[in-house]
């Protein structure tokens, strides 16, 4: 059972499940994974729930082994290449199906309702701009240095622990960090996706869109953070 001085990204790590109950109260497990559950909760959540209410909860859901990964091996239990190969698989594949089609929509929706929702839209669409931006960068550069890299000395168990290695899993957290504040701050905007009266269907599929971005971007970068990335820095 866990406790509220665990870390909110081991607590995900050895529970995935526990992922969208975090979710459900706002608490970042991804970027903020290294803090323990209570500060967490008293930083990030907006409901005033108390902590030891949220952990009771992820408590229980664990006891009834309530999982998000029952598709797939237990995440800690892969490999290093394992998980890069999941990643890349899933992770950035979904953003490379996601990423062009919500550019479209955002734009869309924004000439169609600019009148009405004008200030709203013209905010979600430089905010996602900027995202998929970042996003499209920083795919490439795992893809083509980080993980490859990863995976040698990990196939050659070879000490991984060089500067080289630490220094880009540094920048790769960073851009994780900017990743998530813009994930918040698309959320912040839209009073947590709170569609208009007069929303079409084109503005009711760019906010369940975005919401799904969000989740699996979220577990995207909890899976390099707390997992690939702390194997290196341990």
């Amino acid at each position: 059972m866990f406790k509220l001085n665990d870390t909110v990204g081991n607590i995900v790590t050895e529970f995935p499940g526990a992922a969208e109950i975090l979710k459900e109260h706002k608490i970042d497990f991804c970027c903020g994974g290294d803090r323990e559950l209570g500060l967490a909760v008293k930083e990030d959540s907006n409901d005033n729930l108390e902590a030891e209410k949220i952990l009771k909860k992820i408590n229980q859901n664990y006891s009834q082994k309530k999982d998000d990964y029952q598709k797939i091996e237990d995440p800690k239990n892969l490999s290093q290449s394992q998980l890069i190969d999941y990643i890349v698989n899933n992770h950035h594949s979904f953003l490379q199906q996601y990423l062009p089609r919500l550019s479209e929509l955002t734009k869309k929706i924004l000439r169609a309702h600019r009148e009405n929702h004008g200030e709203v839209l013209k905010k979600v669409h430089r905010l996602f701009s900027t995202l998929k931006m970042e996003l499209e960068e920083h795919l490439i550069k795992e893809e083509e240095e980080i993980f490859p890299l990863i995976k040698e000395y990990s196939e050659q168990e070879n000490d991984i622990k060089n500067k080289e290695t630490l220094n880009a899993i540094l920048e790769l957290e960073s851009e994780h960090d900017t990743a998530g504040e813009i994930i918040k701050e698309l959320r912040e905007v839209t009073a947590d996706y709170q569609l208009p009266k007069d929303a079409c269907n084109s503005f009711k599929l760019t906010y369940n869109l975005l919401k799904d971005l969000e989740s699996d971007l979220f577990q995207h970068i909890h899976l390099e953070n707390n997992i690939l990335f702390a194997r290196l820095e341990n």
